[in-house]
């Protein structure tokens, strides 16, 4: 169960990946139509991505479930995806790209196998005689099969799953009110898994069918007035509930403190309220306070039902946030009702979040007494100090992100500093088994994911400078820093201010003293990548 739970959240991440293309399209095509700029070309740019959306999952998908998100699994992806489609035409004797209905299904199919494919046969070896194609050339073969053989599937049964998927589509479109709410719970439930990308790529690209633009969002950007159902609840979730809650836990704090969560609190407000990202703020309350992030759960699907009684239907190529709302406003059926309903959900929000957290005495942000406050970072030494904190280079087996963590395989999760990750930024860790870590940092997590790994490549990952500058006594006992062949040298007022058993476990081989106010530290890699980060911080 654990090793298919793990499986699934990889494929939750994987796609998030091509949904990172969808702005840029929705831009693109809304700014291109003639109530906006009017200019044709710019429309055709963005629905040249929405029309394609089969293949952009393919490849994304592929990508970013192979290992290292290698290319090649994207290649792979595309040849399983082209031979599929291309085959179903000619077994169901269509014109050719006419059929776009089980292109998203076929696009992520296709990518599943692909980046299986690429995991399990990169490093394959063929007899000699065909060792040419041995390795990853091998993929994009086995994919190119796998992809005709689901098209021999696929065409002589599409009649059958046609009337499927019709079928699916019309239960859950007429669910009406009591699918709606269900999903909207759903959608905040399973954020604890990560797994609830799955559930918004069926609803958002899959359910219903308008002139052949399928799911609530392709059908949205269509023009399909009564698209949007599975997206309007959001908005007075996101752009007001939860900024309400941003507010009710800085009037929680003791007024001495406020000053100190000031900023904090409202980057997670602005950040939900102008993007519709929440997860940052989610992970303030998700595990202090389990039956306050039920209640907002039921309060996302009572949006949902909500916003549909009263006929809004509103969309986003990203998330229900400002900057969608305004984009999409001339695109959208009554939106100017989410401004009272938004008002009311940002005084329940408001009212139910002081109420628990002073009732409760919930330690949410400024209220902890033992809080760590995060700490400045060197330029440059994010990236090692996010690996000294994660239990060391030896410790990380496999570094990825999606919108808003880090998703980790380590060796031991329970190996990680997590009040050092704190100080790092980080709103909360969810560990997965033994060696399963997600790390919620908010937007900037794939950009983070890209500096641990450069980290690891580099000879100084693990490398923290802020925490070796501490073990040395701080600044006020360090007179300067060297480099030297595979060591560096620090003058210091005094040597017994030094830690050296904490040296030992950030990464340093061994201590010299050449003298009583020098050290020598023997370090992994480049004396350079050791002393600059050094000299950085006593600048």
């Amino acid at each position: 169960m654990k090793l298919r739970l793990s499986g699934i959240q990889q494929l939750g991440r994987a796609l998030m990946l091509p949904i990172a293309v969808l702005p840029i399209a929705g831009l693109l095509l809304r700014l291109g139509l003639p109530d906006v700029l009017d200019w044709p070309a710019m429309a055709a740019a963005g629905n040249a991505i929405f029309g394609n959306l089969g293949l952009l999952f393919a490849v994304g998908v592929a990508v970013g479930l192979a290992r290292e998100n290698h290319g090649a699994a994207g290649l792979a992806a595309l040849v399983g995806y082209l031979v599929t489609m291309h085959a179903v035409e000619s077994i169901l004797h269509v014109a050719p790209g006419s059929l776009t209905k089980p292109s998203v299904p076929v696009g992520l199919l296709s990518g599943v196998i692909a980046g299986v494919a690429y995991n399990r046969f990169s490093n394959i070896e063929l007899p000699s005689y065909l060792s040419f194609f041995g390795g990853r050339r091998f993929v994009p073969i086995i994919s190119g099969l796998a992809g005709l053989a689901m098209a021999v599937v696929l065409g002589y049964a599409w009649p059958h799953l046609e009337r499927g998927m019709d079928s699916a589509s019309q239960t859950i479109l007429g669910a009406g009110s009591i699918g709606l709410f269900v999903y909207g719970v759903l959608n905040r439930i399973l954020i604890v898994t990560g797994l609830h990308h799955i559930l918004n790529n069926f609803a958002w690209f899959i359910v219903g069918n308008y002139n052949g633009a399928t799911g609530d969002l392709g059908r949205f950007f269509a023009g399909d007035p009564s698209a949007g159902a599975f997206m309007s609840g959001f908005f007075p979730v996101m752009m007001f509930g939860l900024p309400g809650a941003c507010l009710a836990m800085y009037h929680a704090v003791p007024p001495a403190r406020r000053a100190g969560v000031a900023g904090l609190l409202l980057s997670l407000a602005l950040t939900s309220f102008l993007t519709g990202v929440t997860e940052p703020v989610e992970f303030t309350f998700m595990f202090l306070a389990p039956a306050l992030y039920a209640l907002h759960a039921i309060a996302t699907g009572l949006a949902m039902v909500i916003m549909h009684s009263f006929g809004v239907h509103l969309g986003f190529s990203f998330s229900a946030g400002l900057f969608d709302y305004v984009l999409n406003f001339t695109h959208a059926q009554r939106p100017l009702l989410l401004i009272p309903i938004g008002i009311i959900y940002f005084a329940l929000y408001y009212i139910v979040f002081r109420v628990c957290i002073v009732r409760f005495g919930l330690p949410t942000p400024g209220r902890d007494a033992e809080e760590t406050a995060a700490q400045p970072i060197a330029a440059g030494t994010r990236g090692a100090s996010f690996v000294t904190a994660l239990g060391g280079a030896g410790n990380l087996s496999e570094v990825a992100a999606c919108t808003t963590r880090l998703r980790l395989n380590l060796i031991d999760n329970r190996a990680i500093d997590e009040s050092r990750l704190k100080q790092l930024g980080s709103r909360g860790v969810l560990r997965s088994g033994a060696t399963g870590l997600q790390v919620v940092l908010g937007p900037v997590a794939d950009q983070v994911a890209g500096e641990i790994r450069a980290a690891l490549r580099s000879g100084a990952s693990g490398f923290d400078a802020s925490a070796v500058l501490a073990a040395l006594g701080g600044r006020n006992n360090v007179r300067g820093v060297e480099a030297l062949a595979g060591r560096v040298a620090v003058g210091v007022a005094q040597t017994a201010a030094i830690d050296e058993g904490v040296l030992i476990s950030l990464g340093v081989r061994g201590i010299a003293h050449p003298s009583a106010t020098s050290v020598q530290l023997l370090v992994a890699g480049s004396a350079d990548q050791w002393a600059l980060p050094l000299r950085r911080l006593l600048d």
